[in-house]
């Protein structure tokens, strides 16, 4: 049949590569780990990692060095941004290392999101705030904005 099908034209569906959503990184199909929002904002050495980057980096030291209120407000909106995310993030293998995660079960979720067209979603999906508790949503925050990308 493989014969066939390859002197009648039909191709196999090559799946598309994407992008890790935190890097950027091209993943194949089946590759990275799915995380939740309340995954990704609860690791500080993610925070210190957005926050030193080149994209951020000015609003960073403007918020420490000149206790400039737009720069620390402009903080609160990057934050915001990852917090709000409805859907999974797909992340690459260096970068699934920055968070205090099952490992094995972000992998396999992973694989059920690529199998699935990208439509599944793990079971505490959405908005960060509405899938821990208020407290330490607000601890996070606080990281975040006031204290992450410090140079010590």
């Amino acid at each position: 049949m493989g014969f066939l099908s390859k002197v009648f034209g039909k191709k196999t569906k090559k799946h598309a590569a994407i992008k890790c959503h935190v890097s950027e990184t091209l993943l194949e199909y089946g590759e990275g780990y799915l995380l939740t929002s309340a995954q990704i904002i609860d690791s500080k050495s993610f925070w210190d990692l957005i926050m030193s980057q080149p994209e951020t980096k000015s609003y960073t030291i403007a918020h420490f060095e000149q206790n400039d209120s737009s720069a620390t407000q402009m903080r609160g909106m990057i934050f915001n941004k990852y917090a709000s995310k409805n859907d999974p993030w797909i992340v690459s293998d260096t970068y699934a290392k920055l968070f205090e995660i099952d490992h094995g079960l972000a992998q396999d979720q992973a694989k059920q999101w690529w199998e699935s067209g990208k439509a599944f979603k793990p079971e505490t999906c959405g908005p960060a705030d509405q899938n821990m508790s208020k407290e330490k949503f607000e601890s996070l925050k606080k990281y975040a904005v006031m204290e992450a990308g410090k140079e010590e």
